[in-house]
Protein backbone atom coordinates (compact mmCIF):
# COMPACT_ATOMS: atom_id res chain seq x y z
CA UNK A 1 0.00 0.00 0.00
CA UNK A 2 1.67 3.26 -1.30
CA UNK A 3 1.41 6.28 0.92
CA UNK A 4 3.83 8.59 0.33
CA UNK A 5 4.31 12.59 0.35
CA UNK A 6 6.70 14.79 -1.74
CA UNK A 7 7.27 18.23 -0.10
CA UNK A 8 10.04 20.71 0.89
CA UNK A 9 10.52 20.76 5.09
CA UNK A 10 10.93 24.60 4.97
CA UNK A 11 7.67 25.35 3.11
CA UNK A 12 4.77 26.83 4.78
CA UNK A 13 2.22 25.85 2.73
CA UNK A 14 3.39 22.01 2.84
CA UNK A 15 3.49 22.22 6.49
CA UNK A 16 0.23 24.00 6.88
CA UNK A 17 -1.49 21.32 4.32
CA UNK A 18 0.08 18.02 6.29
CA UNK A 19 -0.94 19.60 9.78
CA UNK A 20 -4.39 20.20 8.83
CA UNK A 21 -4.73 17.02 7.12
CA UNK A 22 -3.31 15.37 10.08
CA UNK A 23 -1.19 13.40 8.35
CA UNK A 24 0.96 10.97 10.27
CA UNK A 25 3.49 8.53 10.16
CA UNK A 26 1.43 6.28 7.95
CA UNK A 27 2.85 7.83 5.28
CA UNK A 28 6.45 8.20 3.61
CA UNK A 29 7.69 11.30 3.71
CA UNK A 30 10.52 12.51 1.40
CA UNK A 31 11.88 15.83 1.52
CA UNK A 32 12.30 16.61 -2.56
CA UNK A 33 15.39 19.29 -1.56
CA UNK A 34 17.38 16.59 0.78
CA UNK A 35 16.41 13.61 -1.44
CA UNK A 36 16.01 14.24 -4.84
CA UNK A 37 12.95 12.99 -6.84
CA UNK A 38 14.55 9.54 -8.99
CA UNK A 39 12.75 9.18 -12.45
CA UNK A 40 11.43 6.17 -11.14
CA UNK A 41 9.32 8.19 -8.85
CA UNK A 42 8.65 11.06 -11.29
CA UNK A 43 7.43 8.06 -13.73
CA UNK A 44 4.75 7.23 -11.27
CA UNK A 45 3.63 10.07 -10.74
CA UNK A 46 3.21 10.90 -14.07
CA UNK A 47 1.06 7.94 -14.31
CA UNK A 48 -1.24 8.66 -11.31
CA UNK A 49 -1.75 12.19 -12.81
CA UNK A 50 -1.94 12.27 -16.30
CA UNK A 51 0.69 13.96 -18.00
CA UNK A 52 4.20 15.88 -16.55
CA UNK A 53 2.39 19.34 -16.86
CA UNK A 54 -0.07 18.16 -14.03
CA UNK A 55 3.41 18.14 -12.12
CA UNK A 56 4.36 21.44 -13.37
CA UNK A 57 4.69 24.42 -11.20
CA UNK A 58 4.67 27.91 -13.09
CA UNK A 59 5.18 29.47 -9.56
CA UNK A 60 8.90 28.72 -9.35
CA UNK A 61 10.98 31.34 -9.19
CA UNK A 62 13.67 30.06 -11.87
CA UNK A 63 10.24 30.07 -14.50
CA UNK A 64 10.69 33.43 -15.14
CA UNK A 65 14.24 33.64 -14.66
CA UNK A 66 14.78 30.79 -17.51
CA UNK A 67 12.02 32.63 -19.47
CA UNK A 68 9.81 29.68 -19.63
CA UNK A 69 6.60 31.17 -19.59
CA UNK A 70 7.93 32.44 -23.76
CA UNK A 71 8.61 29.21 -24.68
CA UNK A 72 6.32 26.16 -25.37
CA UNK A 73 7.15 22.99 -23.37
CA UNK A 74 6.59 19.85 -24.34
CA UNK A 75 5.89 16.52 -21.65
CA UNK A 76 9.56 15.88 -22.00
CA UNK A 77 10.63 19.62 -21.66
CA UNK A 78 8.48 20.00 -18.34
CA UNK A 79 10.07 16.42 -16.86
CA UNK A 80 13.44 17.21 -17.70
CA UNK A 81 12.80 20.70 -15.85
CA UNK A 82 11.26 18.56 -12.26
CA UNK A 83 14.15 16.04 -12.31
CA UNK A 84 16.93 19.09 -12.76
CA UNK A 85 15.03 21.58 -10.37
CA UNK A 86 12.77 20.13 -7.24
CA UNK A 87 11.24 23.97 -7.40
CA UNK A 88 9.55 23.15 -10.29
CA UNK A 89 7.38 20.40 -8.57
CA UNK A 90 4.34 21.59 -7.73
CA UNK A 91 3.83 20.76 -3.78
CA UNK A 92 3.02 19.05 -2.16
CA UNK A 93 2.41 15.40 -3.81
CA UNK A 94 0.33 13.49 -1.81
CA UNK A 95 0.13 9.79 -3.20
CA UNK A 96 -2.55 7.32 -1.73
CA UNK A 97 -2.52 4.33 -2.99
CA UNK A 98 -3.35 4.85 -6.53
CA UNK A 99 -4.65 8.33 -6.63
CA UNK A 100 -2.33 11.13 -6.39
CA UNK A 101 -2.89 14.59 -4.86
CA UNK A 102 -1.01 17.50 -6.46
CA UNK A 103 -0.47 21.32 -5.04
CA UNK A 104 -2.09 23.34 -3.11
CA UNK A 105 -5.63 24.45 -4.62
CA UNK A 106 -8.60 24.44 -1.99
CA UNK A 107 -9.94 21.77 -4.17
CA UNK A 108 -7.15 19.26 -3.91
CA UNK A 109 -6.87 19.50 -0.54
CA UNK A 110 -10.73 19.00 0.19
CA UNK A 111 -10.53 15.75 -2.33
CA UNK A 112 -7.84 14.70 0.02
CA UNK A 113 -9.33 15.68 3.42
CA UNK A 114 -12.74 13.44 2.12
CA UNK A 115 -10.61 10.52 1.30
CA UNK A 116 -8.34 10.58 4.27
CA UNK A 117 -11.61 10.59 6.83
Amino acid sequence: MTKKVYHLSNCGTCKRIIKDLEIGDEFVYQNIKAEPITEQQIEQMKDLAGSYEALFSRRAMKYRSLGLAEKDLSENDYRNYILEEYTFLKRPVIIREDRIFVGSAKSTIAELKALLQ
